[in-house]
């Protein structure tokens, strides 16, 4: 140690030497001998120097020679001898090649050398060796050292793959590209040249369920059923379905999609599909109880037909059923039918109940609903056609005997005449007018009877019997064009003439259409009926006075009509021609006066209207009992205000006048009063007076039969008148003087 310490500056840079990595010498031997060894060369370089007592010559010299011999031996010692452990390993470069030597051990080699240590694998993990000389690898599987060759190299350490029961692992050689399966439970070591495509679970199939595994490298399919556990391969695509549960009245299509072919699946089942084939939606079978039915189609062959009730329908794949629905068959009562039309053929049929109707593939309802026999009472009928051949035929209900009929349409039948209807009751007040459509005449029919019109007759009309009150007139047009004229009064009617008809064909009722309102100026009330009695009309029109003030007139007529032929001949409007003659007369007479005078003789003007030109109301068949103004007023305003005012002042003298009379009169009527009462009071007086006198009287000859009846019966006992009288006057009185009992 003091020599090394003493050495010359140039030596310390060898020191660093002994740290190099080509003269380390491994372990803790290498440590050791360079140690010992220089300790030991300057302990015998220090005895020589003592010895010869050459010590300030030598010791310098020895000590440069002890360290160069020291760091000889120390390069010497690190490359040449080396100690290994347990885990270690030394790999020697020889002239060729390279050799591995395995610890634990000593090993002494003047070779370059490198130490490594031994990779500990676990039970879980494995080792990938590469050689690098020839490229080839390796898999060492733990527990244990794993000690490398000379030219290998660790590549990696995973952990083995832990696969359970229903797991596995999919594997693939990365020379070839194979592909393997392994299935758990184990660990997995991958081989050097496998490599983990995945992990998962396997497929678990329980009572229902299924796999469907398609090999994607061929193409094949195929179909595994639970309950089990299913491994794929590595090729293998698993898809994972539940088998269909069908209950009795279920089913479904299955596609097969390789041919295209389809089949019903009916249950119940359980239905587990093969390779390729593809199941729909599971459906419900269509329940038909006995009144339903369904019209179905066959798509391939084009064959329909009706499926009746009561059954469940599974349709197959080809069937479709038109319209989408249940339909009802017709449950017909024994007044209903059915008409179908085949739409094929076009032909008719009828259906009458009680039965319940299915129709054929082709056929429709002909009327869209069930029909109701025609129910005919005895007094109704109808008519029905036959369109196939025009044969026309009438049903009523008094045809059977019965009384009631029903009429049941045939295949090519319809109603005229908008149904049935009632016949028609020909009594002393009715008669039916008829038209025979084959020969185009009418006929009035009066005979008693419940008339039903022939097959080719039609009833114009039910024409009541015309009865005329005694101020009723009425004109009738007959087929030639003539007026006759009927009336009510027997007076007024012709020999042979009845008071009441029926209108025969081609006759009419003349309607003469006159004019109404007050003033006349709409023509639309129609007359048929005349009335003969004297009857009033109202009128109103303007005309103006003299002193050119405008006055509204209103009156009326008392009139009647006297002559009918002659008012048909002279004129169509009576009441407008009797108003517009009224109105010029009335504008002639006006405007000779002034207002004044109008509203004193107002109603001698209105008697010489009528009366000048008589003879124009008797040339209209008319008389004219009277005509009166009841009205007038000023057609402008401001005149009319006046005119207001004239008549309120008139108005309000008057009632004064009337007033002061009707004052007057209860003042006289007041003194009548009180003289009749003196009067009475003395009469009264007089008969109290006579009154009280009479009673008098009479209280006097009662007092006198008393006392003679009181002196008549004492005489025998007392004779004497005085003693009597005596006795008498000492008699109890009662109030009055009468005596006590």
């Amino acid at each position: 140690l003091a020599c090394t310490s003493a050495a010359s500056p140039g030596d310390v840079d060898a020191a660093p030497l002994s740290h190099h990595p080509q003269f380390q010498m491994p372990g803790q031997g290498a440590m050791i001998l360079s140690i010992l060894v220089p300790s030991t060369l300057g302990v015998v370089g220090t005895a020589v120097a003592a010895h010869f007592e050459l010590v300030p010559v030598v010791v310098p010299v020895a000590a440069a020679l002890l360290a160069v011999l020291m760091l000889v031996v120390t390069v010497v010692a690190n490359r040449a001898v080396h100690f290994l452990g347990e885990d270690e390993q030394l790999l020697i470069e020889g002239w060729v090649e390279r050799t591995a030597i395995n610890g634990p051990g000593v090993k002494v080699t003047f070779r370059p050398t490198s130490v490594r240590n031994a990779t500990t694998l676990s039970a879980t993990t494995y080792a990938r060796v590469i050689n690098m000389k020839d490229g080839s690898a390796r898999v060492v599987e733990g527990p244990g050292l794993l000690f490398l060759g000379p030219y290998e190299q660790l590549s990696s350490t995973p952990s083995a793959i832990s696969l359970s029961t229903t797991e596995y692992a999919l594997v693939k050689n990365t020379q070839d590209g194979s592909e393997h399966v392994v299935q758990g439970a184990k660990l997995l070591f991958l081989g050097a040249y496998e490599e983990l495509v995945r992990k998962a679970t396997a497929v678990s199939l329980s009572n229902t369920g299924y796999a469907l595994v398609h090999n994607r490298l061929t193409g094949e399919q195929s179909v595994v059923r639970g309950p089990c556990i299913v491994f794929p391969k590595p090729h293998d695509e698993i898809t994972e379905g539940r088998a269909v549960s069908l209950n009795s009245t279920e089913y479904l299509y299955v596609t097969d999609s390789l041919t295209g072919e389809r089949k019903v699946i009916r249950g119940p089942c359980v239905w587990f599909p093969r390779p390729f084939e593809v199941s729909g939606a599971t459906r419900n079978a269509i329940t038909l109880h006995e009144d339903e039915y369904l019209r179905i189609r066959d798509t391939t062959s084009g064959r329909r037909w009706i499926q009746k009730g009561k059954t469940l329908v599974f349709l197959e794949p080809t069937w479709e059923v038109e319209g989408d629905e249940v339909r009802k068959a017709w449950s017909l009562k024994a007044y209903e039918y059915v008409r179908l039309l085949d739409s094929v053929s076009g032909k008719i049929t009828v259906a009458r109940g009680e039965q319940v109707v299915f129709p054929g593939p082709d056929e429709e309802l002909l009327d869209g609903e069930v029909l109701k026999a025609i129910d005919l009472k005895v007094h109704e009928y109808v008519k029905v056609i036959d369109q196939a051949t025009g044969v026309v035929r009438v049903e009523s209900g008094s045809s059977t005997g019965t009384g009631s009929n029903q009429v049941f349409l045939g295949p090519h039948e319809k109603v005229l005449d908008g149904g049935k209807k009632k016949a028609v009751e020909v009594d002393e007040s009715h008669a039916v007018l008829v038209r025979d459509k084959a020969t185009g005449q009418l006929r009035l029919v009066k005979e008693k009877q419940l008339f039903v019109p022939g097959p080719n007759e039609t009833i114009e009309e039910v024409r009541e019997l015309i009865r005329l009150a005694d101020h009723e007139a009425m004109i009738v047009r007959s087929r030639d064009g003539g007026f006759q004229y009927f009336y009510g009064s027997e007076e007024k009617r012709k020999d042979g003439q009845a008071r009441s008809f029926f209108l025969e064909p081609y006759e009419e009722i003349v309607k003469l259409t006159w004019s109404k309102g007050r003033r006349r100026e709409n023509r639309s009330l129609c007359i048929e009926r005349f009335d003969c009695r004297p009857q009033f009309m109202s009128f109103e029109f303007n005309c103006r006075t003299f002193d050119n003030v405008e006055l509204v007139l209103e009156g009326t007529f008392f009139w009647e009509v006297v002559d009918l032929p002659a008012m048909v001949k002279s004129t169509g409007d009576t009441s407008g021609d009797l108003c517009n003659h009224a109105r010029s007369q009335f504008i002639r007479h006006v405007a000779r006066v002034t207002l004044k005078q109008f509203m004193d003789e107002s109603h001698q003007i209105a008697k010489k209207v009528w009366e000048e030109d008589t003879e124009f109301y008797k040339s209209r068949g008319v008389r004219i009992h009277s005509l009166e103004v009841t009205r007038y007023q000023c057609a402008d305003q401001s005149t009319s205000e006046i005119l207001e005012q004239i008549i309120q002042e008139t108005t309000n003298r008057m009632n004064r006048l009337s007033q002061a009379e009707s004052e007057n009169e209860v003042s006289l009527f007041r003194t009548q009063g009180q003289i009749e009462q003196e009067r009475m009071n003395g009469d009264l007086l007089k008969i109290q007076h006579e009154h009280t006198t009479e009673e008098a009287m009479i209280t006097g000859r009662a007092e006198a039969a008393r006392i003679a009846a009181f002196m008549e019966g004492l005489k025998d006992t007392v004779p004497k008148d005085e003693v009597r009288a005596s006795m008498w006057q000492g008699v109890p009185k009662k109030e009055g003087g009468s005596v006590g009992s």
